[in-house]
């Protein structure tokens, strides 16, 4: 079990049963969320789309040269390609198994590292300022670069302007920045999901 220490109003000791970070399952879910990512917008005209006459050149024989039927074939300067990329959709389906196991190996390898920071509350009032000090009593010196996932809107609106810090809401919360970023801050109560669901009853 991984003790997780929450830091503010209600400052307590968290445990959760994380499991070793695997590198394949953590690569697999990485290079699923960066191709559903992609725009696959590229495209090429093809020789029947490109804007050239559709004459014959010249004539079929006596002149020397290759055949040729139209200025718009591709091995010609300004001609259509050949087998040239057309907009598509690179989203594959990864297993939901799959995706969960990966976000916990993430936090997981957090921390062990020693780089997970649970929070129970902020209470920031939206400026800059008061974000930097929090920061700075929490050992958070921009150094690093901080991922921040909470559903505090004026926490998310202090830490905006900084380069080093990365907010969004809890909804937000995914593999590929929890693994770019040196520091994850969170929501203690997005690692305490059975007290949410009684919180719920």
């Amino acid at each position: 079990m991984a003790q997780i220490n929450v830091v503010g109003k209600n400052a307590r000791t968290i445990e959760l049963d994380l499991p070793q970070a695997n590198k394949h399952v953590l690569h697999e879910v990485v290079t699923w969320q960066l191709a559903k990512r992609r725009q696959g917008s590229a495209s090429t005209k093809t020789r029947a789309q490109v804007a050239k006459t559709g004459h014959k050149m010249y004539g079929q024989k006596g002149t020397g040269n290759a055949r040729h039927g139209d200025r718009s074939a591709p091995n010609f300067v300004g001609g259509g390609v050949a087998f040239g990329p057309k907009p598509r959709n690179y989203a594959y389906t990864l297993p939901k198994k799959v995706r969960r196991l990966g976000l916990a190996m993430a936090l997981a390898d957090r921390q062990q590292g020693g780089n997970l920071i649970a929070v129970d509350g902020f209470e920031l009032d939206g400026k800059t300022k008061s974000f930097l000090g929090w920061a700075a009593q929490n050992g958070l010196d921009g150094t690093q670069s901080v991922f921040l996932v909470t559903d505090d809107e004026n926490t998310r609106r202090a830490a905006r302007n900084l380069p080093w810090i990365t907010a969004l809401p809890v909804a937000g919360l995914n593999v590929y920045d929890i693994l770019r970023h040196d520091r994850l801050v969170i929501d203690a109560v997005v690692l305490e999901p059975a007290k949410e669901e009684e919180a719920a009853q």
